[in-house]
């Protein structure tokens, strides 16, 4: 399964998926605003763990799941964080050193970095995409950039499902069998996706012309649970993280 794909239904099979966007946007904001401004230690490994928590118990994610999920931001943490801690330099010759300054900075960029991607996945995990749009129609975002948005999401599935129907035909026709043929089948399938990508896109602006489109397309959206008690808990949690971390470096 694609990391877009396991996102995608980790967001519509959540138990969460029925609370109000208010109530889990501030849960998630509060956590990314502890990752980033409260030390790494103890504040980002706190924030980290309670999202966890979150995430395979009451989100519903589940680990295996989240391995799917985590596995293209955490690669890209990683480099991230190598960069950092090795460092590079022309001293007559190509020199690279790991200084003990630099595995610092790294670890606690690292620290950081996954507490925030933890953090920000609590609302990715727990949100499909549309109640992410209508709430960006709500705060007044321009209908135009709204619909773009969600046109670029419905049209990626699109193009996902085309991609996987010529890459089976290819391979029912031994297009795969040697490494040229896997070459010559996998130009010969991007030319064709898009090809089919640009037909699909100016069949459907034709379609909305002929239906008088001019600003946006307004759905129903449905009601989401708001809880009171739900945001009293969340800023607990948070406060709980700061004044914990706060604690700690006093103590030291």
């Amino acid at each position: 399964m694609a990391h877009g794909l396991a996102l995608d239904h980790a967001a519509w099979s959540s138990p969460w998926r029925v609370r109000s966007l208010r109530d889990k946007g501030i849960l998630s904001a509060g956590l990314l605003l502890a990752a980033v401004s409260l030390p790494s230690v103890p504040g980002g490994c706190a924030v980290a763990v309670v999202s966890l928590v979150l995430l395979v118990g009451p989100v519903g994610v589940g680990w295996r799941r989240l391995g799917r999920i985590g596995w293209v931001p955490l690669v890209s943490i990683l480099i991230g964080v190598a960069t950092v801690a090795v460092s590079v330099a022309w001293d007559g010759a190509l020199v690279v050193r790991v200084t003990p300054e630099g595995v610092a900075t790294a670890g606690n960029l690292l620290i950081r970095a996954l507490a925030a991607t933890l953090a920000m996945f609590v609302l990715a995990c727990s949100t499909p995409m549309v109640d992410l749009l209508e709430g960006l129609r709500r705060a007044h975002l321009p209908d135009a950039l709204v619909e773009i948005a969600a046109l670029v999401y419905r049209f990626t599935f699109g193009l996902l499902e085309s991609a996987g129907a010529i890459h089976a035909a290819q391979e029912a026709r031994l297009g795969y069998a040697t490494r040229r043929a896997a070459m010559r089948s996998a130009s010969m399938g991007v030319a064709v996706l898009f090809v089919r990508a640009w037909e699909r896109a100016r069949r459907l602006e034709a379609g909305l012309a002929g239906r008088g489109y001019e600003e946006g397309l307004r759905t129903l959206a449905p009601e989401r649970v708001r809880s009171t008690g739900f945001l009293v808990a969340s800023v607990a949690v948070v406060a709980a993280i700061g004044g914990g971390a706060l604690a700690w470096e006093w103590a030291r």
